[in-house]
């Protein structure tokens, strides 16, 4: 390799150091990835007052502009990433490695952030362009690559993943049976909200999940009682999982709390 080689992968190298945190020695994130973190709050903010008109109307070469640089600079992120991903013992390859990195979650996450300004700039009808504007708010999912705290969690929930989908299915389970017993009892009497199973699911989910709008309930004595059990095993049904999650949690970070330790005593 002669000395522009050397060089071209010198700067690739640096480049990759700066853009995955995890993928250098240093803890916390490069003065580069602040940047980048603080354009997304930027960005998702920039897309969140632009749905209100009085704060839209009369400034759209504002937003235009400002989203268009923002997305400008999430390009060329884009770019560089596809660059420099062969440092990356996973994309090594230099062809084969890019298309399966473009091809990744986090890849195509950073690409569906950028997507929108692109559809803004040829136009399209109102409702599309709308929609595409609203999965800007996706550019706050790219915080995770930033956050160590999002692995942690990640971690924390594949850990606990049977018994969280065991809790899932208790929870549909019991929506079934809840939603069933109050169509036997209600349908007759109140067809417009209990005439169908699908029709009493609705009052279920917000009974189960304590949510409770009061739009829709029972109105003889057997449906009250359906009612109020139904209630009480959602609480259960909602300490459920956050108990799980709760443990799940507390064992991460406990495991990281010791991780840490073994890396500055190691130091």
């Amino acid at each position: 390799m002669g000395r522009a080689g050397a060089k071209y992968a010198n700067m690739r190298r640096r480049l990759y150091l700066m853009l995955d945190p995890a993928a250098g020695p240093s803890v916390g994130l490069s003065p580069l990835n602040r940047v980048l973190a603080l354009l997304i709050f930027v960005s998702v903010g920039v897309a969140i007052f632009e749905s209100e008109p009085l704060v839209y109307q009369g400034r759209e070469s504002i937003f235009y502009w400002t989203e268009v640089s923002i997305a400008t600079v999430f390009l060329v992120e884009y770019g560089a990433r596809l660059w420099v991903c062969v440092e990356d013992p996973a994309y090594a390859d230099s062809v084969k490695g890019r298309i399966v990195y473009a091809l990744s979650p986090a890849a195509l996450l950073d690409f569906i952030a950028v997507a929108p300004v692109l559809f803004t700039l040829v136009g399209s009808e109102v409702f599309l362009l709308r929609l595409f504007r609203m999965i800007r708010i996706l550019r706050l999912a790219k915080l995770g690559r930033y956050s160590t705290a999002m692995s942690t969690i990640w971690k924390a929930m594949q850990s606990r993943r049977y018994e969280l989908i065991m809790s899932i299915c208790i929870a549909g389970l019991m929506l079934l049976l809840s939603s069933t017993l109050l169509y036997i009892v209600e349908g007759e009497i109140q067809p417009a909200a209990f005439g169908s199973i699908p029709r009493a699911m609705w009052w279920s989910i917000a009974t189960l999940t304590t949510v409770g709008y009061g739009d829709v309930f029972p109105v003889t004595a057997l449906g009250r009682v359906l009612a109020g059990i139904t209630a009480i095993i959602g609480i259960g049904l909602i300490a459920m999982p956050t108990g799980i999650l709760a443990a799940a949690f507390s064992d991460a970070l406990a495991e990281q709390r010791i991780q840490r330790g073994g890396d500055s005593h190691g130091g």
